[in-house]
């Protein structure tokens, strides 16, 4: 891997990272203190819920993992809380927490997008690690909308004023 490819990947990454944390703010905006700690069924998660799991998620992937710290995440307490966190509070524990693995991230030489580690009982490279937290991420983002939309009844607006049927040249 070359540092031109290597540095688009990581550029690459780190936008649709800002771009779920720009889709998760505009959800949030929508919502109330008590409808962020809503859950629909007992099987389900809070909004709450799903932005300390995607804290504890990236936090022990990207910062721990790939930033060489200790991992201390409690991946059980993020599906138990039933609050303690305001809207603010959370969204910018989220902002943070992307912040630093986008940090992190940027500062990736070659042998560390390239090199295999342990996280979770699974085994990925540097790489890996980046697609996953930037997966993951977006996974949960669309879970977040779609709740948000359920609740509100209307149209979120992720691009308004952007025209999306524009064609390829």
């Amino acid at each position: 891997m070359n540092q031109e490819i290597a540095q688009e990947f990581k550029e690459q990454v780190i936008y649709r990272l800002d771009e779920s944390v720009r889709m998760i703010a505009i959800s949030f905006d929508q919502l109330s203190e008590d409808e962020i700690w809503k859950r629909f069924n007992e099987s389900s998660n809070s909004i709450g819920n799903l932005i300390l799991h995607l804290c504890g998620n990236i936090t022990q992937y990207a910062v721990a993992s790939l930033g060489g710290l200790e991992d201390k995440r409690d991946r059980d307490a993020e599906f138990e809380a039933m609050d303690g966190f305001s809207k603010a509070q959370l969204l910018s524990k989220l902002k943070n927490t992307v912040k630093q693995a986008q940090e992190i991230l940027s500062d990736c030489s070659i042998l560390e997008l390239m090199r295999k580690r342990e996280v979770q009982g699974f085994t990925f490279s540097g790489i890996g690690i980046a697609i996953h937290v930037t997966e993951h991420l977006s996974y949960h983002t669309g879970q977040i909308a779609f709740w948000t939309k359920q609740l509100k009844n209307k149209d979120l607006g992720f691009y308004d004023g952007i025209d999306l049927n524009i064609k390829n040249e």
